[in-house]
């Protein structure tokens, strides 16, 4: 387990993701419909509180969210997201009982601001 742990420290010291992240966000969502799902399952593996095994899970899916070629690619219209959402739907399922609501609501809060809500 000391060993799982060490690797999801060097993720989680390393911002790259985390920059990835949050600039394709702010740029696709408007356009798809998982957008508060996406921004909760962030918060939650950076959540200290969150434990490794879920962090891992999420951190896959938001990988894969931000790699440049997957399955679907994701300038296709209409179906360049699908597989970004199969992958984020079969992760959050996996660990919904780790997501809190804080997660949600930092989501919701993250969204207005990428509108101009806030």
């Amino acid at each position: 387990m000391a060993h799982a742990q060490s690797a999801f420290e060097q993720i989680d010291s390393d911002t790259s993701l985390r920059d990835k992240v949050w600039r394709k966000a702010r740029r696709v969502a408007a356009h798809i419909p998982f957008a508060e799902d996406l921004l909760a399952a962030y918060y939650c593996a950076f959540d200290r509180a969150t434990p490794v095994q879920v962090k891992a899970t999420l951190i896959g899916a938001l990988a894969y969210f931000v790699l440049p070629f997957d399955s679907l690619p994701d300038f296709m219209p209409v179906l360049g997201f699908t597989d970004d959402a199969v992958v984020l739907a079969t992760a959050l399922k996996l660990v919904t009982s780790h997501m809190r609501p804080h997660h949600r609501d930092a989501a919701r809060e993250a969204l207005a601001r990428f509108s101009g809500g806030n």
